[in-house]
């Protein structure tokens, strides 16, 4: 799945590096068109703590205000701390330039029928 992610993020005009923070590696650290910093993890579920606690700590431990994302195939969002979760198919299909561009009301509107 980071594979799509990265490609996706390519596609979107998006500058992609891998970044590690202490001794944990964000999955992609991305510069926007406009210059802006956002911060990709991506999972296939956050279902358990381990895994929540694994994949949230490099994003925990960067101290700047730039989005923060985890994408996983897990339904519906869940922000913690300031980062978002985003169900992958979903960040997918936006048009939009960024997964902030994902408007809530599309999220739960989607997932809904999964449940």
């Amino acid at each position: 799945m980071e594979n799509i992610i990265y490609l996706e993020l390519l596609r979107r005009n998006r500058h992609v590096w891998i970044g590690k923070n202490n001794d944990a590696e964000i999955d992609f650290v991305v510069q926007t068109p406009a210059g802006d910093t956002e911060y990709y993890q991506v999972a296939e579920t956050l279902l358990g703590e381990e895994i929540r606690a694994r994949e949230m700590k490099p994003l925990n431990n960067i101290k700047d205000h730039f989005p923060k994302y985890i994408i996983t195939m897990d339904s519906g969002e869940y922000t913690d701390n300031g980062i978002r979760q985003i169900n992958a198919l979903d960040w997918l299909l936006t048009k939009g330039n960024s997964a902030s561009s994902l408007p809530p009301s599309f999220i739960n509107a989607t997932t809904s029928h999964n449940k």
